[in-house]
């Protein structure tokens, strides 16, 4: 799986003249930051987890930080990222790539309320040089989120905004 994935998942839906490609990477949230000349916040990270019966992805406004207090309240157990291997056989899209869209069955999908700040938001399109800018809505109906979780704290003045 790659950005062919995700780019066929967006043909499925009819938006994928939106994906945005890139001549350098957009793999971490200050290379697409400056890719897409956004803030760093505006760039949805997709950080995927072990759970007992695989993985599942939580995605965080790029400024965020995972609260293990937080993320282990709501989930009941500890978060463990999963490495780059797990997140290929697992996700099905490699580290710099990871989004919702495109993804293997069964994964669940949470949005972290760190977004909500922003009408629009920049998470990758499955590869390490590829975004998509999304809103807020069009992200939690196409990412098939099971809901908005707040496991995430962000820098007290991104918070202020």
């Amino acid at each position: 799986m790659s950005i062919e994935t995700a780019r066929a998942y967006f043909r499925s839906i009819g938006i994928d003249d939106r994906i945005l490609e890139f001549d350098e990477s957009s793999a971490t949230v200050e290379q697409a930051s400056r890719a897409l000349n956004v803030s760093a916040a505006r760039i949805s990270k997709t950080l995927s987890f072990k759970t007992d019966k695989g993985c599942m992805l939580i995605i965080c406004a790029g400024d965020a930080r995972i609260d293990n207090r937080k993320f282990k309240d709501l989930f009941s157990f500890k978060a463990k990222m999963l490495s780059p291997e797990e997140v290929i056989d697992l996700v099905g899209h490699a580290v710099g790539g990871v989004c919702p869209f495109g993804i293997k069955a069964g994964v669940p999908v949470y949005l972290d309320e760190s977004m909500l700040r922003f009408d629009t938001v920049f998470p990758a399109a499955g590869s390490s040089n590829s975004a998509i800018e999304l809103t807020i809505d069009e992200l939690f109906k196409y990412s098939k989120a099971k809901g908005w979780v707040d496991v995430c704290s962000v820098p007290e003045e991104a918070a202020a905004v």
